[in-house]
């Protein structure tokens, strides 16, 4: 085995006893890194850069469930439309709308995440729970077709303080089943809390979440070069 391949199976070894799905997040790593994990057994990857995720794409097995996992721009969902299996952060209607017009011209419906603002840093995007109580109340989501709305993803404060990382991981849960009990109840596609990283999906786990998204605990230092 490979040292990638080791890692890999730690991380897929500890979600084990639980429903959690694990996002190899391969963003910056070269794509004999992706063979690698490919070559292990995992099939779902998570990239933040249209860019580099079309290239991958690409060159890559087909069969392989690629998620858009980092702040995306209007103008670039049309580039990953035909092909993208999961959208995890959107936080406007504005993105949503857009990703319901390019799924429609690729005939598609595509599965997207709510992204909730949890974390004490500003640079965090998503909804406030209140924004996204409120943007589901509103209900204009309903009028779209080739989305679908299957759960909510969050990203905790970047700090060593694991209580404070629980107590946001308890908070985006408790939202989630709000969530799926008012506006989703009869709907089996609101199943996902994307919800931990490489520093955090143990805490993660512990608290409910069903997908985490490890990249450096698999591959390594990132090469922003790359």
């Amino acid at each position: 085995m490979t040292e990638i391949q080791t890692f890999l199976k730690q991380v897929v070894d500890e979600t084990k006893g639980t429903t959690a799905k694990l996002v190899a997040v391969s963003k910056y790593h070269p794509v004999e890194s992706l063979r690698e994990a490919y070559d292990c057994g995992q099939r779902v990857f998570g990239e933040s850069h249209v860019q580099e995720l079309c290239m991958k794409y690409d060159v890559l097995p087909k069969d392989i469930q690629w998620h858009f996992i980092g702040h995306l721009q209007t103008n670039k969902v049309k580039y990953i439309a035909p092909f993208v299996s999961l959208i995890h952060a959107v936080d406007t209607m504005k993105l949503l709308c857009e990703i319901n017009k390019q799924a429609m011209k690729n005939d598609r419906v595509i599965p997207c995440l709510l992204q909730v603002h949890i974390a004490k840093e500003e640079t965090k995007f998503g909804f406030t729970p209140q924004e996204l109580l409120s943007f589901l109340e509103e209900g204009e989501w309903r009028n779209l077709n080739n989305v679908k709305i299957s759960g909510i993803m969050c990203m905790a404060t970047n700090t060593d303080d694991e209580q404070q990382i629980r107590t946001e991981f308890k908070t985006v849960k408790q939202l989630y089943d709000q969530v799926k009990n008012q506006y989703f109840n009869d709907c089996d596609c609101f199943s996902e809390l994307s919800m931990g990283m490489s520093h955090d999906y143990h805490i993660a786990l512990q608290e409910g979440s069903t997908m985490i998204r490890v990249g450096s605990k698999i591959f390594g230092a990132r090469n922003y070069e790359t």
